[in-house]
């Protein structure tokens, strides 16, 4: 788990990044840089690099986030989020506590879910040749 101060973060993070991240907003919809994303490799946390999802899970929602169906191993924390009245799950990384975005039970095959994630909240690092 990641010690650094929140004046740490301010000073790492763009402001929608620490928004976002360590804040616990989200971006507007359809705003992302990764939304339409197509290259291999895997997606990273922008905060602290630990590996979240590999580019084969990710699939076209039609939400308005970058959703994959399954998570790298012990990569994510899921927590109970009841706050705007909803019970849903927050996924939070598993190295700096980090917000991702919530997780559905929408997604397609072989999983059947749906991690809805902030842009803002992953790097992309290309499969090497």
């Amino acid at each position: 788990m990641s010690h650094r101060s929140d004046d740490d973060w301010r000073k790492a993070l763009t402001p929608e990044q620490y928004q976002v991240c360590r804040v616990g907003g989200t971006e507007a919809p359809f705003s992302g840089e990764l939304l339409n994303h197509k290259k291999d490799g895997e997606y990273l946390c922008v905060c602290c690099s630990q590996p979240l999802f590999d580019s084969e899970t990710k699939f076209d929602s039609g939400s308005g986030w970058p959703s994959f169906f399954k998570e790298k191993p012990a990569a994510i924390v899921h927590k109970m989020d009841n706050s705007h009245g909803m019970a849903r799950i927050e996924l939070q990384c598993q190295s700096c506590a980090a917000h991702l975005g919530h997780l559905f039970s929408d997604g397609p095959l072989p999983t059947g879910l749906r991690f809805c994630i902030n842009s803002v909240a992953l790097k992309f690092k290309a499969k090497e040749p």
